[in-house]
């Protein structure tokens, strides 16, 4: 740190600038034990408003930050991997002056914060809640076999390349339930409109490419890992269940019936397992 002042939440900012000069939007609510939210590909902070405005009303800090290339973040064109993410991370943590503080994450924000972790240290965390992760690795390799061909993953990037929001909206519907209002699907759809194509591409090579396996088996800090039975985006027999059984003493509870984006369609359990987790 530069030696200026630790920033009170009461002084919080609506942005906080990375070392290569990104700007990092952030938003925060309410007094208490600090947790620091981290979204999902292709969305934003505004994805956790429902956890947030929950747990503020009951004593938690709730701070979610917009990734670069997302929502209202800048967009710098590069530093899409995670260590770079992890980075940016921590550019958060320590210009709030967090400790104690528990990591949220759904999907790709997992891995953003257990990056986090193994790149940075435990030192200022609390624990880890990763909903729904995009880990411990996508691809498939020689031992690997059930990831997804490299092939494969590449010729959806290039259907972005051509129109992304297409592809958006005709995916839209198994992310959430047949019983998920339309108004949630176009917020959540709203949110995707504010993501670089850039960054969208770049991010899902990070996502899709890294192998998290070995520091997974790094973690010391309580762990949470929260998924749906339902989840197509990454079915839990090969993302949430590996993930808790390398990550030491890591607890799984899996919903029943929850697609991927259960913070949206499973709000109350939720809420009542992250509040559970932070004791409030």
């Amino acid at each position: 740190m530069d030696g200026t002042p630790p920033i009170s939440a009461a002084q919080t900012p609506d942005t906080i600038r990375t070392k290569d000069g990104a700007s990092l939007y952030i938003r925060s609510w309410g007094t208490g034990a600090p947790v620091l939210f981290l979204h999902s590909w292709s969305m934003s902070g505004d994805m956790w408003r429902y956890q947030m405005t929950h747990l503020a009303d009951h004593g938690a800090r709730c701070i979610a930050v917009d990734r670069r290339g997302h929502g209202r973040s800048s967009d710098p064109g590069q530093g899409y991997d995670y260590d770079t993410l992890a980075d940016d991370v921590a550019a958060v943590i320590e210009a709030l002056d967090l400790t104690g503080v528990t990591l949220v994450g759904h999907s790709m924000g997992c891995g953003e914060a257990v990056r986090y972790v193994t790149r940075h240290g435990a030192a200022r965390v609390k624990g880890l809640v990763l909903t729904a992760p995009a880990l411990p690795f996508l691809m498939k390799a020689h031992d690997n076999p059930n990831g997804v061909e490299p092939v494969m993953l590449e010729a959806v990037r290039d259907l972005w390349r051509h129109d992304f929001d297409k592809w958006m909206d005709d995916n839209a519907q198994p992310f959430f339930t047949p019983e998920t209002s339309a108004g949630t699907v176009r917020w959540a759809l709203s949110m995707t409109h504010a993501v670089s194509l850039r960054a969208a591409i770049g991010c899902n090579v990070a996502v899709a490419g890294t192998d998290f396996r070995p520091e997974l088996r790094k973690i010391d800090v309580p762990t949470l890992v929260i998924q749906g039975d339902r989840d197509v985006s990454g079915p839990v027999e090969f993302t949430g269940g590996p993930t808790a059984e390398l990550i030491p003493g890591a607890r799984l509870i899996v919903y029943e019936g929850a697609p991927h984006g259960l913070f949206a369609t499973h709000v109350d359990r939720l809420n009542a397992d992250l509040a559970a987790f932070l004791g409030i």
